[in-house]
């Protein structure tokens, strides 16, 4: 299974990388996001701002959203997750477009959210098995889909209810950091990556 991680050049990819490795799988970093494209499974990362990520997809943003509307299994990690979205008001620049809605501020007086929380409803296969209940968080911003009916999972900091996973068809979003989220978390990865394996 080769498995490609959109590297935007913003963060330490290590933990990320480490928690995919597996044997019969190879891991790689792309720079490119049409090269990126061309694997088993897409996972973009969870570190970065949107604006800079937006700008260094714009060129292969079309061909991406093709891909993941034709199937190609992705994961989407935190700023990942909110790429996968139109729009930030973190700042200007595209997403995908893949999932109609919006990425907004946190509705809260502690803003960024660093550090666990627990996931509420937590309802997509992934899950199963993983026994992650809580997760690590650190961010400012949280997906609004127009549809609700995509978020496999919930969770609430302060008062805001929002977003914690979205699943349309084969793409996986997490507002949290599994990677960061001690064994369940790496559990829950490999959850996810032994699924689409399957399927």
């Amino acid at each position: 299974m080769n498995i490609a991680v959109f590297d935007y050049g913003a963060g330490n990819l290590h933990s990320l990388v480490k928690a995919l490795e597996a044997p019969g799988r190879v891991v790689r970093l792309d720079t490119d996001l049409r090269t990126a494209l061309q694997t088993d499974l897409l996972v973009l990362p969870g570190v970065g701002a949107f604006s800079s990520a937006a700008v260094r997809m714009a060129d292969a943003r079309d061909a991406a959203r093709d891909a993941l509307r034709r199937g190609l299994p992705c994961l989407g990690i935190c700023l990942g997750m909110q790429l996968l979205f139109s729009e930030s008001d973190e700042g200007p620049g595209c997403g995908l477009q893949f999932i109609d809605g919006r990425v907004t501020r946190l509705n809260a007086a502690q803003v960024p959210q660093i550090g666990w929380n627990t996931l509420e409803e937590s309802r997509d296969p992934a899950f199963a098995g993983a026994a992650l209940r809580t997760a690590y968080y650190a961010n400012s911003y949280v997906c609004r889909p127009a549809d609700p009916s995509c978020i496999v999972a919930w969770s609430t900091h302060e008062s805001d209810r929002f977003a914690a996973a979205v699943r349309v068809g084969n793409t996986l979003g997490v507002q949290f950091h599994p990677e960061k989220s001690s064994a369940p978390g790496v559990a829950f990865i490999q959850q996810f990556l032994t699924a689409v394996t399957s399927d």
